[in-house]
C-alpha cells in the first residue's frame, strides 16, 4: 500500500511540474508580447531587464505565498533535502 502512495505522490508532483512549465511557457510568451509592444520590436537592454525584474518579483510573490498557504494548513514539504534532516 506504502508503494502505491508514493506512486500516486511521485505522479502527481511530475503531472504538477509539467502543468507549470506549461503555465510558464505561456506566460512567458504573453509577458515577451507585452514588452515588445512597449518597448518596440527589437530586444533592447532596458526590456530585457525588466522583463527580468517583472518575473522575479512574480517568482517570489508566488513562492512566498505558496509557502505561507502551507504553513497555514499544517503543509510540509514531500521532498526533504538532506542537510534539512
Amino acid at each position: 500500500m506504502r508503494n502505491a502512495r508514493v506512486l500516486v505522490q511521485t505522479m502527481i508532483t511530475l503531472a504538477s511540474a509539467s502543468l507549470g512549465l506549461v503555465a510558464a511557457l505561456a506566460w512567458n510568451d504573453a509577458i515577451k508580447a507585452t514588452m515588445r509592444r512597449v518597448f518596440g520590436e527589437g530586444d533592447s537592454l532596458p526590456a530585457l531587464y525588466t522583463y527580468a525584474i517583472l518575473a522575479t518579483v512574480v517568482a517570489v510573490a508566488v513562492v512566498w505565498s505558496l509557502g505561507r498557504l502551507a504553513a497555514r494548513v499544517g503543509g510540509e514539504a514531500v521532498i526533504v533535502r538532506e542537510a534539512e534532516g
